[in-house]
């Protein structure tokens, strides 16, 4: 009896064990953790550079009758003319590309007012008459000193639209990153002064979040057919001026 008694107890500790052990990661799944207290601050950083490239678009049109193979001939004959043009002029077949190209049918429409007032009720649909063929083509410049001469030459080499010059920076990766740096900087400071003023110590840094670069593109007004204009123009066109590239970061820390 005595042996069997013991082994009771024995099964009734062990149950009451594992009830306690059961209970007790219940109560520790419940108990929420402790809330981080945390602030965030924000930074700009900005650089200013020198562009160190122009860039432009140029156009063919082409429009004529259904023959649309003699069409595409005649289009891309001027606009190849146009391309050896600006690769005569020193740039490089990598910075010219084309940026669109369109077969667009011209139609003719009956006038079917006078059809259906003398009773008939059937309009004949319009009839294609011929096609108008766009292809434009963007190029690169790295000397400034030839964006008049090459705006000019590529309108009397088969050219017959020009778009607006805008300037920008190739290779902006190093800048940019300078750029973000600054920015972290900027909030890493404002975050010390934010502790010290309200009387904390700041903790690790939680999270980092980049808010993006800003460059606004350096543009020179110009018409985007305005081929009479490019002559006079020329002279105004080559200054780049300066453009600023800014990044934005927030900062999360905790505080002690």
């Amino acid at each position: 009896m005595n042996i069997k008694i013991k082994n009771y107890l024995g099964i009734a500790g062990i149950i009451v064990l594992l009830a306690i052990t059961y209970w007790a990661v219940s109560v520790a799944n419940n108990i929420e953790p402790p809330i981080t207290r945390s602030f965030s601050v924000s930074g700009e950083g900005k650089v200013t550079a020198i562009p160190d490239v122009a860039v432009f678009s140029f156009g063919v049109l082409t429009e004529g009758n259904t023959d649309l193979a003699s069409l595409q001939e005649k289009n891309t004959e001027a606009s190849n003319k146009a391309i050896a043009f600006v690769k005569e002029n020193g740039v490089e077949q990598k910075d010219i590309g084309t940026q669109g190209y369109s077969i667009n049918p011209r139609y003719q429409y009956s006038n079917c007012n006078g059809l259906l007032s003398s009773g008939s009720n059937i309009c004949p649909p319009p009839e294609i008459v011929g096609y108008t063929i766009s292809q434009t083509i963007q190029v690169k410049m790295r000397d400034f000193k030839k964006i008049g001469t090459i705006m000019r030459g590529v309108v009397s080499n088969g050219a017959n639209t020009v778009s607006g010059l805008s300037f920008d920076i190739d290779n902006r990766t190093t800048l940019e990153n300078e750029a973000r740096a600054k920015a972290i900087a900027t909030a890493e400071a404002r975050a010390k002064t934010m502790a010290k003023a309200g009387h904390f110590k700041i903790g690790k840094m939680i999270s980092v979040s980049d808010g993006g670069i800003y460059v606004p593109t350096v543009y020179r007004a110009f018409g985007a057919s305005d081929i009479s204009s490019i002559e006079a123009k020329a002279a105004q066109l080559i200054e780049p001026g300066s453009q600023d590239i800014s990044a934005n970061v927030t900062l999360i820390y905790a505080i002690k």
